[in-house]
């Protein structure tokens, strides 16, 4: 059973900085999707960013320009680069690997918290 942890999560100002880290504690391989996710507070959680095994990224609309997703395969972590925080982009983050091959699995950390307010 995979098992994945966050970090990095906190209080910052508009317009700063924050890498959110996600390290599975079992190797992952064949192919899977790794994903972050956010959810506010009366809100639907919704995708932020997801890297494929292949190394192809996609970004939700209100993030395009702002964070970057990155893996790193010996470590087996994902990371999120988010800059130029905005007060709207306050919500707990959740990691996410969507395993498709050779087993069907869906993993997901436990959230950490990204706080932007002045």
């Amino acid at each position: 059973q995979v098992q994945l942890v966050e970090s990095g999560g906190g209080l910052v100002q508009p317009g700063g900085s924050l890498r959110l880290s996600c390290a599975a504690s079992g190797s992952i391989f064949g192919i899977y999707i790794m994903g972050w996710y956010r959810q506010a507070p009366g809100k639907q959680r919704e995708l932020v960013a997801a890297i494929t095994s292949g190394g192809s990224t996609n970004y939700a609309d209100s993030v395009k320009g702002r964070f970057t997703i990155s893996r790193d395969g010996a470590k087996n972590t994902v990371y999120l680069q988010m800059n130029s925080l905005k007060p709207e982009d306050t919500a707990v983050y959740y990691c996410n690997i969507d395993q498709r091959l050779p087993n069907r699995n869906d993993y997901w950390g436990q959230g950490t918290q990204v706080t932007v307010s002045s």
